[in-house]
């Protein structure tokens, strides 16, 4: 994918990335942005960000760092995508507590997943091409006294002691162990080690990340002090109240389609709130400024800036496909398609996001399935509803709320019976058994 042109924003190029990353709002800080601006112009500059597989897969906050990097990369600049096999077995000190430190062979195929979902956003030929790091390289050879000697010496303790997640630990019940509070010197040598091996001159990270970047730096500085480095921060992704985005009710949406269907994932992005829609569009898609500008000001009950944010990003993580298939989906549960249609596993994907019950093999009256469902109160409720003809089963009205029912012939990939009352309250029943 490559980033479109308009009369506001050109294709990013080598010198110009850094007014590209502005004004997608991707910009917080940076160490000093006329000498990095010069470096991009004199490019290309080599770059890294890093990934620690704390857990089995990325979530969606993480998609602000992979997409930079690939901004930056269709820049003419060159990425390396550190996985830290390394940093994953000690992690990042949190404020509220320790963390549980999870076995080498677990950390290992956590590397390895995430290394999985960050390599397809990346292109690994061409004069700046891609590279995969892990820190587990240079650290698992490194001696206790060799660490300390020449690595710990370069650390003041009180500046260690200042940063904000360090300090709250600290000042909490707690406390903060030795092996947390030296994340920050092991992170600081993957910049080191990556300037030495690769030429690296940057180091990207999130806002809150800007203790550890910059003590990176300042390594770099007392160990290689010839060498002109950088650090950029990008922003911290919210929502219109200032929480921290990337969330649904269930928790957190993973890029991992096991953890988070790509059903799901398009439906959370289709629910994005109008007063930050420009903002995500901006942060997420490679849509250029006349196309967002122009869903941004569509009528909101259309909803076209969600749809096409949420299009855009199943398609960027789940593929052409799978968007398409959600796409269908999600018309079609609201009488937009054909439900039997659809493929199994996205339909199981689609209903499993709705109130559901599991029923026994049979005929049932469609009414008590309504109050079984909870879309009826009670069963003269759910009469009513139907002899009204506010009800559907499978986005076939449905009259007869005495004697109508349901029975196996009238599954879906003989699973599944869809129910509607109204325009918008959907439930599934699925029949089980024999």
């Amino acid at each position: 994918m490559t980033v479109s042109t308009d009369e506001t924003v050109t294709s990013a190029t080598a010198a110009n990335v850094l007014d590209e990353l502005k004004w997608r709002n991707l910009l917080a800080n940076s160490t000093d942005e006329a000498e990095l601006r010069k470096a991009f112009g004199a490019g290309p500059v080599t770059y890294y960000i890093g990934f620690d597989p704390t857990g089995p897969s990325l979530h969606i906050g993480h998609l602000v760092q992979v997409l930079t990097m690939r901004r930056l990369q269709e820049a003419g600049h060159r990425p390396l995508a550190l996985v830290g096999g390394a940093t994953g077995l000690i992690g990042d000190p949190r404020p509220s507590s320790e963390r549980v430190l999870n076995s080498p062979e677990t950390v290992a195929n956590w590397v390895e997943r995430l290394r999985g979902q960050i390599e397809p956003f990346l292109d690994f030929t061409g004069p700046n091409a891609a590279t995969m790091v892990n820190n587990l390289d240079w650290t698992s050879g490194l001696g206790a006294i060799e660490f300390l000697r020449d690595v710990g010496k370069h650390f003041r303790v009180g500046k260690m002691l200042a940063k904000d997640a360090v300090s709250a630990r600290l000042n909490s019940e707690a406390g903060i162990s030795y092996t947390e509070f030296s994340y920050q010197i092991l992170q600081s040598m993957d910049f080191l080690e990556l300037n030495k091996r690769h030429g690296c001159t940057l180091q990207l990270g999130g806002s809150d990340q800007w203790g550890n970047l910059t003590a990176g730096l300042d390594l770099i500085h007392r160990v290689r002090p010839e060498q002109n480095v950088h650090c950029l921060a990008t922003p911290l992704i919210t929502k219109a109240d200032g929480s921290k985005f990337g969330k649904s009710e269930g928790g957190a949406v993973w890029l991992d389609p096991e953890m988070t269907s790509p059903y799901a994932f398009f439906q959370f992005w289709l629910n994005a709130e109008d007063a930050k829609i420009a903002d995500y569009l901006r942060v997420f898609t490679f849509r250029s400024a006349a196309e967002i500008d122009e869903l941004a000001a569509a009528p909101a009950h259309t909803r076209s800036a969600q749809r096409a944010l949420a299009h855009d990003m199943t398609a960027l993580v789940h593929g052409d496909l799978a968007a398409t298939r959600v796409e269908d989906a999600s018309k079609a549960l609201f009488g937009g398609g054909d439900v039997a249609g659809l493929d199994p596993r996205t339909l199981s994907d689609a209903l499993g996001e709705l109130p559901k019950v599991t029923l026994a093999r049979g005929e049932h009256l469609v009414a008590d399935l309504l109050v079984a469902t909870g879309l009826a109160k009670s069963k003269s409720d759910a009469r009513r509803t139907l002899n009204d003809g506010g009800a559907s089963v499978n986005n076939v009205k449905v009259t007869d709320g005495d004697a109508a029912t349901v029975s196996t012939a009238d599954l879906v990939h003989d699973r599944w019976i869809l129910l509607r009352k109204g325009r918008r309250s959907l439930a599934a029943v699925e029949l089980a058994g024999e």
